[in-house]
């Protein structure tokens, strides 16, 4: 074995870990959370996990990491389309496509926004990073449709997806997604015109 492979082990753990905590945190909130939840679901001995981690802190901002590598990949994935009006209308039904997840627990991103804002340790501001990312991303969409209402657009749309995924979870009812994923689409062909 070379100090390589030793190398990726632990990568391939450590990051297993914080799809886990990513994962375990939408679904029972932090507070809630275990660092035995956590290494259950990432199939890894409870005192392995001190060993990447030492804080369930570190455990959040692990999440938060995966959270952003998710954003890219989202990013990268919706860039493949020619035209921002496909872009923007791309995300949308990548929204409507998660809207069981978010009838179950809402939006990852979300709920773990709102739970850490009531914190005000420093891990609020994290999460907010990752949002702005994509408030921007969309912003740059709304921008190259030639729209100098872009900012405002970008919260907008954001907005639009924070609540209906606030109350897909609330009422348990995947269907409300749809409509308003559909409602959406028709907006950002509006805008484009």
């Amino acid at each position: 074995m070379t100090n390589s492979a030793g190398v990726t082990s632990k990568a391939g753990k450590r990051e297993r870990l914080a799809a886990a905590a990513a994962q375990v945190f939408h679904e029972q909130g932090v507070e809630k959370t275990t660092i035995a939840d956590i290494a259950r679901s990432a199939g890894v001995p409870v005192g392995n996990v001190y060993y990447y981690f030492k804080t369930k802190d570190q455990l959040v901002q692990a999440a938060l990491g995966a959270h952003a590598r998710s954003l890219r990949d989202l990013i990268d994935a919706l860039e493949r389309h020619d035209a921002p009006r496909d872009r923007l209308k791309a995300l949308v039904r990548g929204w409507v496509d998660q809207r069981e997840v978010a009838a179950q627990s809402g939006c990852p991103t979300g709920t773990l926004a709102a739970e850490l804002g009531k914190r005000g340790d420093g891990l609020d501001r994290e999460v907010a990073a990752g949002m702005r990312e994509l408030i921007d991303w969309v912003e740059r969409q709304f921008a190259a449709m030639d729209r100098g209402d872009a900012a405002e657009l970008a919260v907008a749309l954001i907005a639009s997806y924070q609540g209906i995924s606030l109350l897909t979870n609330a009422f348990h009812d995947p269907e409300l997604m749809v409509v308003e994923g559909r409602r959406l689409e028709r907006w950002i062909d509006s805008l484009a015109g």
